[in-house]
Order: structure tokens, then sequence, then C-alpha cells
């Protein structure tokens, strides 16, 4: 359960910054910056902060090479549904919410991956001491 809501998390944060439909903070914001731009500004650094996160824990848990491997194992299983003809990539809205189920997958496995490795080894992954 704690993984499904991580990367539910990572989901919301992904959609709610971009997506296809009209409900998204770029659109948003580009449409109503001349009257709202106090708002638009904080909700963009919120989305910052909230991308901060994920992207450091995500480095700090699986780093660069991790990442690349989840987007491996992502693109590999796409490419075995597209190849089976269970899915069609000619909808470009659809190929959007793709990357956007991509790129959360790699954002809520990196946040979850201290908890997976600490259930199989039994090591808890800790902080630099020294780091400051």
């Amino acid at each position: 359960m704690g993984f499904l809501l991580r990367w539910l998390a990572a989901f919301v944060l992904v959609a709610a910054t971009f997506n296809p439909t009209r409900w998204n903070y770029l659109r948003w914001a580009r449409e109503n910056a001349n009257a709202q731009l106090p708002i638009a500004v904080l909700l963009g650094l919120l989305l910052f902060v909230a991308y901060i996160i994920y992207l450091r824990a995500t480095l700090r848990s699986i780093g660069g090479f991790g990442i690349l491997l989840v987007t491996a194992v992502v693109a590999a299983l796409l490419w075995v549904l597209w190849d089976w003809g269970w899915l069609s990539l000619d909808d470009p809205d659809l190929s959007l919410w793709i990357g956007i189920l991509a790129v959360s997958l790699v954002l809520g496995i990196g946040m979850s991956w201290s908890f997976v490795r600490r259930a199989l080894s039994g090591q808890y992954d800790v902080d630099d001491a020294d780091e400051e």
C-alpha cells in the first residue's frame, strides 16, 4: 500500500504539471498569469519543491543508473504490449498519458526503493552524517 500511495502522489504531481487535458498547471498558468501572477508563482514553486523532493529521493535511492534501468524496463514492457497488439500508439493523447505514467513509475519506484531494500536486505539507507 505504501508504494501505491507514493506512486499515486508522483502520478498526480506529473499529471497536475502537464497532461493532454485543459486541467493542468502549465496551461492554467499560461492562460491566467496576467490576472493571477502571485498564485501562479506560488503554485509553480510548490510543484518545484515537490519535484525536488521526489528527484532527490530517487537519485539518492536508485541513482542515475537505476533511473535508466527502470526507464528501460518500462520501455521494454511498453514495447512488448505494443508488439502483442495490446497497445496502440496512434493517439498522441494516449502516448502522452503513457509518458506521464512512465515518469511517475520511475519517481514512485525511486521514492519507495529504500523501503524495498530494507525489506529485502534488512539494512537501512541513511543520509551521510557529514553532509550539511
